[in-house]
C-alpha cells in the first residue's frame, strides 16, 4: 500500500521530509555547470540512488528532482522542451525508490526571473510555465506537491493556481526567509501564512536560506498565525567559502536538536534544505522518534478503564513496600544504583547490601541511562532483590523497545516479583557513545503509563482480559526545571491522567524553583519524589549545569562548588554533600520521598545526605 501526502496530513503526527539532492549530486562530482534536472533521463540509476538512501535514513516524503524543471530555467540548457518528460521520469523514478514506504512530492521551484510589477514576465505567463511542469509530475505519479524557495508571494501564488488546475492532491507552500526574517520582497511570515492558507495551500511553512535558528523562528510565528500544518526545512547553516566550493558547516546532531525545537513550536513536517545528507536526517528522525512516538496508541482516561466482570485493581498500600509508604503519606527513600557494565553484578550487590544495612526503602535502577550500554534494569533488578531482599523502583525506558516487547518485559517482571517502575520516555541514542544505535520510541511515557494501569486492571492494551491484573505502583519522571515547564506541566498533566501514582524529578539544586514547581502541580493530589543529587567536584557542578538538559544549578551552588575545589577535591565532595543535605532538610516536608544518587557508585556519599 503507497502512503500519500494525505494520509500523512491526515494522521495527525510529524513527518520527516528528506534532505538535500543537488548536495548529494555535487558531492558525487557534477558540479554547477550540470543541469541536476537532466540527469533523471540521463543518469537515472543515481537519482534514484539518492533518493533511496534517503528512504532508509527514514525519510517519510520523497521531493522529486525536478527543483528547476521548468521551462524558463530548463531553456537555458536547451531542455525547454523536454519539461513534461523529465518532470515525468522524475516521479517515476522517485516512486520508485520510496517502494511505498514514502510519499512522493513534486518539488517545484522558483523560475528564475522576475514577475510583474518587478520584471517583465506577466503572472499568466508564470502560470503557463509552472503547469507544464505539475502535468509532467501528475503524469509520473506524485501523491502532492511541494513549492519550495519562494520569495515572491505572487510567483507562488501562480505556481498554486497551476496545481489547483491540474489535481486536488494537497500542496506543500514554503518561502524563503533571510537574516532578517522576511522574504527577500519583504514580506513577513505572518502575512505569507495568511495569504497561502486564503488560496489554498494545504501546509505553510519555510525553508531554504537561513539555518535551523531562524527557520525556528519562523516556524514560532506561523503557528500563531495560521491553523494549517507548519513545515520546516533549513539548511545546514549558512555556507562557508572553502577553497572553491561552499560547504555547510551544521551537523547533524545540531540539525537533528533543532528539529526537535520546530516539533516542540508546532512544526508537522521537518526536513533538510541545502547541504544536508542522509546522515542529517537519520538523526532527525531519531530527534522526531524520541519527541512524537511512532505508533501513538488511544491514551484514555483512567476513569473511563473498567477491569473486566469478577477482576479488581489491587490497593496501592498492598503493591509493595514503598506502595504502602506512599499510599499512608509516609516519607519514602531510595537511592539510585547504576547497573554494571560488564557481567559481574558483585559490585552492584555489595553497594545494594550497604543500603539495605542503613534502612532505605529501595533502590532506583537506571535503564540506560544517557543510552548507555549497561547490564538490563530487568535482570539487575531481579538480581538485587532476590540476593540481597531489598525493593526496587526500576527506571523502564521507552527508547529501545517496540509495544509488544515492553508488554512481554513488564508482564515478565512482574512475574519476577518486580512491583515499582518509573516510566520514562528516554534519551536519543545520539546522546551516548553509540550514536549509531536505533531508537525505536515506539510509544513515549504517557502511552506506557496508561499501558501498566490498564495491566492493574486486568486489561491489555487491547482491550481484552489478562487473567488477575498487575500489582505496579506506577511512577513518572518530572522536571522542575524544563526550559518549556508549560509543555513539561501538560505532559504531566497527561501522564497523571493516564494512571501515574508518583512521580520522582530530575535533580534538584534549587528549593525555590521546586516549591514554585509543587504549587503548579498541588491539584494533581500525586506525591512528588525530589531528585537530589550530591555534587562531587566543581567539574561535575558545570557538567549538569551546562551538558544535561534540564538540570538548573544556580550560581550560588557553582559558586559554592568553586570556592569549595580551591581547597582540594576532599574539600568540594565534603561541599557537595552539604548542598545534598541542605536540599534534604528544606524538601523532606514538601515532598514525599527523596531519590539519592550515589555518584560514581559511592553508597556512603549518598547515605551522608540523609545524615
Amino acid at each position: 500500500m503507497t502512503i500519500t501526502l494525505r494520509d500523512l496530513l491526515n494522521d495527525g503526527k510529524v513527518h520527516v521530509l528528506d534532505g538535500a539532492m543537488g548536495t548529494m549530486l555535487y558531492s558525487k562530482g557534477f558540479f554547477l555547470n550540470v543541469c541536476y534536472d537532466e540527469l533523471n533521463v540521463k543518469q537515472p540509476k543515481l537519482v534514484q540512488e539518492v533518493h533511496e538512501a534517503y528512504v532508509r535514513a527514514g525519510a517519510e516524503l520523497l521531493e522529486t528532482n525536478t527543483f528547476g524543471a521548468n521551462p524558463v530555467k530548463l531553456r537555458t540548457f536547451g531542455l525547454a522542451d523536454d519539461t513534461e518528460q523529465i518532470n515525468r521520469t522524475a516521479a517515476e523514478l522517485a516512486r520508485k525508490a520510496s517502494a511505498g514506504r514514502a510519499s512522493v512530492v513534486g518539488a517545484i521551484g522558483p523560475l528564475g526571473v522576475r514577475l510583474e510589477p518587478f520584471g517583465a514576465l506577466s503572472r499568466e505567463e508564470a502560470f503557463a510555465h509552472f503547469q507544464r511542469q505539475v502535468q509532467g509530475l501528475v503524469a509520473g505519479g506524485v501523491d502532492g506537491f511541494i513549492l519550495e524557495t519562494f520569495s515572491d508571494v505572487d510567483e507562488i501564488h501562480q505556481a498554486l493556481r497551476a496545481v489547483q488546475s491540474v489535481s486536488d492532491l494537497p500542496v506543500i507552500a514554503q518561502m524563503t526567509i533571510g537574516d532578517d526574517g522576511l522574504t527577500h520582497y519583504g514580506t513577513a511570515p505572518e502575512t505569507f501564512a495568511k495569504q497561502l492558507a486564503e488560496w489554498g495551500a494545504a501546509v505553510i511553512g519555510v525553508n531554504c536560506s537561513v539555518g535551523p535558528a531562524g527557520v525556528l523562528e519562523a516556524v514560532e510565528k506561523l503557528v500563531k498565525a495560521t491553523d494549517r500544518p507548519i513545515s520546516a526545512v533549513p539548511n545546514a547553516g549558512l555556507p562557508k567559502d572553502v577553497g572553491d566550493r561552499k560547504i555547510y558547516l551544521a551537523s547533524p546532531e545540531y540539525m537533528a536538536s533543532y528539529a526537535r525545537r520546530m516539533i516542540e513550536a508546532g512544526a508537522r513536517i521537518v526536513g533538510g534544505c541545502c547541504g544536508t545528507t542522509p546522515e542529517h536526517i537519520k538523526k532527525i528522525r531519531d530527534y522526531v522518534a524520541s519527541v512524537v512516538p511512532r505508533h501513538q496508541p488511544v491514551v484514555q482516561t483512567r476513569e473511563t478503564i473498567a477491569p473486566p466482570a469478577g477482576v479488581k485493581e489491587v490497593p496501592l498500600a498492598t503493591r509493595s513496600h514503598w506502595g504502602a509508604k506512599l499510599a499512608a503519606g509516609k516519607l519514602v527513600t531510595s537511592v539510585e544504583i547504576v547497573p554494571p557494565k560488564g557481567v559481574d553484578p558483585t559490585p552492584m550487590l555489595e553497594q545494594c547490601r550497604a543500603l539495605k544495612a542503613a534502612g532505605v526503602d529501595a533502590v532506583n535502577v537506571p535503564d540506560g541511562p544517557r543510552a548507555q550500554s549497561r547490564m538490563g534494569v530487568l535482570p539487575s533488578a531481579i538480581l538485587i532483590q532476590k540476593e540481597v531482599g531489598i525493593e526496587t523502583v526500576i527506571h523502564y525506558c521507552c527508547r529501545d523497545r517496540n509495544l509488544l516487547g515492553m508488554l512481554s518485559d513488564i508482564l515478565g517482571a512482574h512475574a519476577a516479583g518486580l512491583r515499582n517502575i518509573l516510566i520514562i520516555t528516554g534519551d536519543p541514542p545520539k546522546m551516548g557513545p553509540y550514536p549509531e544505535a536505533t531508537a525505536v520510541f515506539d510509544i513515549d511515557s504517557i502511552g506506557l503509563t496508561n499501558l501498566v494501569y490498564r495491566l492493574n486492571h486486568g486489561l491489555d492494551p487491547g482491550n481484552n482480559p489478562i487473567g488477575a491484573p498487575t500489582r505496579w505502583a506506577i511512577g513518572v519522571g518530572v522536571n522542575p526545571g524544563a526550559v518549556e515547564l508549560d509543555r513539561e506541566l501538560s505532559r504531566f498533566h497527561w501522564k497523571v491522567d493516564a494512571g501515574a501514582e508518583f512521580a520522582v524529578t530530575q535533580p534538584v539544586f534549587d528549593v525555590r524553583q521546586l516549591e514554585s514547581f509543587l504549587k503548579r502541580v498541588e491539584t494533581y493530589r500525586i506525591p512528588i519524589v525530589a531528585g537530589i543529587w550530591p555534587l562531587v567536584s566543581l567539574r561535575n557542578a558545570e557538567f549538569l549545569a551546562n551538558e544535561v538538559p534540564g538540570v538548573v544549578v544556580p550560581p550560588e551552588v557553582l559558586e559554592r562548588m568553586r570556592r569549595a575545589q580551591d581547597k582540594g577535591k576532599e574539600a568540594a565532595l565534603a561541599e557537595g554533600v552539604k548542598i545534598a543535605r541542605e536540599m534534604f532538610q528544606q524538601v523532606k516536608g514538601s515532598v514525599q520521598g527523596v531519590q539519592v544518587s550515589a555518584p560514581f557508585g559511592r553508597v556512603e556519599v549518598a547515605l551522608e545526605v540523609f545524615g
